[in-house]
């Protein structure tokens, strides 16, 4: 066993211990993330090099533009589950060679060897959070352009009988919109007050003007409706501001990881504005950036639980158990996000129970811990 010198400073005041876990912790999770990173990006470049040669996409962008935005997105997807697998392979690794045991022996409670354990998981959910909303988002941006660039075919939207709901009661229609050429047929718009139509608009064909920022409609009929009357126009054109531009029929959950906290904060409230239904998935994006950096600091508290103990199966039996219970909480965020996306599940509740059921198990777990 090594020797390990076990000074009595206070509580709050870091002891040669708590240096040698952090030192364990830390070194641990990035040596793992590190090395599989080389591994991922090795099988992704033999993966796409027919992408790159295809496009005649040139080295430096493929090392800066892309492999260099790639390496934050991936240490935050995989962050948690590499902290779960540091904590459980390194705590392993001092029960079997009795570390736990001399260290609980000189009078250090087990609370108390929590200590740099929450020191390093909080520094790496701080990490964690800054580059889900600040660094990742910036990131993004670089990696989206060159994928759509080099590997990826330009995106095209040609799609057919588009329902859209712009503001609350304001809905459109278009039986086929081209987003290269700007250009719709078919258009409607309808006004609801409850549920009585009060406004119709009705053109062939509806053109966006990026130079006026203005909607030209083609062969237009609109109709207001009161309730003693009602009023007809038609024309050949009409040039108008309508509350929606050419993109919005391009949005999708990709746009949203090129979005920081303010930003998808505030898509969020346009959203809820318009009355849109699918403003869930992005809340449900929203909340996931938040619950990943507290799901660090659950899954170190059930490694530690796990592995503390010296166990006949050792290293090997810690670490089936841990990637069981690592799996399953993969499990039920995929499960209850599926939950708030597509049923009547509220999102905040649904991506949170998983934090809040394996949060349960981490305190039980740590009860049974050897004290």
């Amino acid at each position: 066993m090594k020797n390990i010198r076990f000074d009595n400073n206070s509580f709050f005041s870091l002891k040669t211990i708590d240096r040698y876990i952090i030192r364990k912790f830390l070194g641990t999770f990035f040596f793992s993330i590190i090395l599989l990173l080389f591994i991922i990006i090795i099988f992704d470049i033999s993966e796409k090099i027919d992408d790159f040669l295809k496009h005649d996409a040139p080295l430096k962008a493929i090392i800066f533009n892309y492999y260099l935005n790639f390496i934050p997105h991936f240490i935050n997807l995989f962050s948690y589950l590499f902290v779960f697998i540091s904590v459980i392979y390194f705590t392993s690794k001092m029960a079997s060679n009795s570390e736990i045991i001399a260290i609980l022996s000189s009078g250090i409670s087990f609370r108390r060897l929590l200590y740099p354990y929450f020191i390093s998981a909080i520094i790496l959910a701080v990490m964690s959070f800054i580059l889900g909303n600040f660094i990742i988002p910036y990131t993004n941006r670089g990696k989206l352009a060159f994928e759509r660039k080099y590997i990826k075919d330009a995106k095209q939207f040609n799609d057919m009988n588009i329902h859209k709901q712009i503001s609350p009661g304001t809905y459109i229609y278009l039986e086929n919109f081209n987003i290269a050429s700007k250009v719709g047929w078919k258009f409607s718009l309808e006004k609801f007050a409850g549920r009585e139509l009060i406004y119709k608009l009705m053109a062939d064909r509806v053109e966006w003007d990026s130079v006026s920022s203005k909607w030209k409609l083609k062969s237009y009929y609109s109709r207001v409706i009161n309730a003693t009357h009602e009023s007809i126009h038609k024309g050949s054109q009409l040039d108008t501001i309508l509350p929606f531009r050419p993109a919005e029929f391009l949005e999708d959950l990709e746009e949203v990881s090129i979005m920081n906290y303010s930003t998808l904060a505030e898509h969020i409230k346009k959203k809820e504005l318009r009355g849109d239904q699918d403003v869930i998935k992005f809340k449900v994006k929203k909340y996931e950036r938040t619950i990943f950096p507290f799901a660090t600091l659950i899954l170190t508290l059930i490694a530690v639980s796990v592995s503390s103990r010296k166990v006949r199966g050792g290293i090997g039996f810690n670490l089936g158990l841990g990637l069981m219970l690592t799996f399953s909480y993969i499990l039920f965020m995929q499960v209850f996000t599926v939950m708030a996306t597509f049923g009547n599940f509220p999102p905040l509740l649904s991506v949170w129970i998983p934090n809040i059921l394996f949060g349960i198990i981490a305190v039980i777990l740590a009860m049974k811990a050897p004290k």
